[in-house]
């Protein structure tokens, strides 16, 4: 996948338009036909189809009716947004530093959730880090990206969303791998100190945490980490980007890599012992 947000959007409208194009085709209507009746000029048929225009809501709407695919709305609809929202480029919002990174869509995504499904792989999630976790890890990506350093303000906003954790109605089900525990930000102090954060807050009756074993065999192996919100949104983060998965399918297919992921993954006094055995090593 391109690093480039605009040849990102580019490559999803162009995949919007070829996917209506195929619904029109299997509907059997020329594109004159569909613009007929949907009340548009052909060529505006054609430069939907060829990425070169962008429809709106009404026009996917209109264009499924007279096809007779009307099932394909939703999906189509999200393909849409992922146009413009899915692939977000860090260099370009990290220019007022990292806490604007951390804090603007994520705040009112994380108040309309109620079940977080998350999987890390090589950190501790952000919801249950400590001040001096999160501080070590940040200052690393502040010098990696070259952002504004306002590491003490982007160290409070993420502090500032962990409170969702203790609000009623909210379920958090998260997978690490035990590389995650074993992943150093800080020196061994800090790891101490977020390694004992993590088994405080498995305690909660809403925090269900499974640690994945090392060498252990399992049915499904994830790329890289990854945060379903309930079942509208998908969130991924690479080195150089947030990328976005509204469509869907492909929501149905992380919930399915995380069952597998889930099934491969030890609980309950299993995954603390995991923890405490990385705990004692660093004595």
């Amino acid at each position: 996948m391109t690093t480039s947000p605009s040849s990102a959007a580019r490559q999803a409208q162009e995949a919007l338009g070829a996917s209506l194009r195929e619904i029109r085709k299997e509907a059997g209507l020329t594109g004159r036909a569909l613009a007929a009746a949907t009340g548009q000029h052909f060529t505006r048929v054609s430069k939907i189809e060829n990425g070169v225009q962008s429809p709106t809501p009404g026009d996917i709407e209109r264009w499924c009716r007279a096809c007779g695919a009307q099932a394909h709305v939703p999906d189509l609809l999200a393909s849409l947004r992922a146009v413009e929202s899915a692939y977000q480029e860090f260099r370009r919002q990290g220019r007022s530093g990292l806490k604007r990174v951390l804090g603007a869509h994520t705040i009112g995504l994380y108040e309309q959730t109620t079940l977080f499904r998350v999987y890390e792989h090589n950190v501790v999630p952000g919801l249950f880090q400590t001040a001096d976790y999160c501080a070590a890890m940040l200052s690393f990506w502040i010098d990696f990206l070259q952002t504004p350093n306002d590491l003490d303000a982007a160290v409070a906003v993420r502090m500032e969303r962990q409170r969702v954790i203790y609000e009623r109605g909210r379920r958090f089900a998260v997978v690490l791998e035990e590389q995650a525990l074993r992943t150093w930000f800080g020196d061994a102090e800090v790891q101490a100190g977020q390694l004992d954060r993590l088994l405080a807050v498995m305690s909660l009756p809403s925090v269900s945490v499974g640690i994945i074993p090392l060498m252990v065999e399992r049915s499904g192996v994830a790329s890289t980490g990854f945060w379903i919100f309930d079942d509208t949104l998908v969130a991924l983060e690479t080195p150089t980007a947030s990328i976005e998965v509204t469509r869907p399918q492909e929501i149905d297919l992380y919930g399915r890599m995380f069952d597998r992921l889930q099934s491969a993954a030890v609980y309950g006094r299993r995954a603390r012992t995991i923890i405490n055995a990385v705990l004692r090593e660093l004595d």
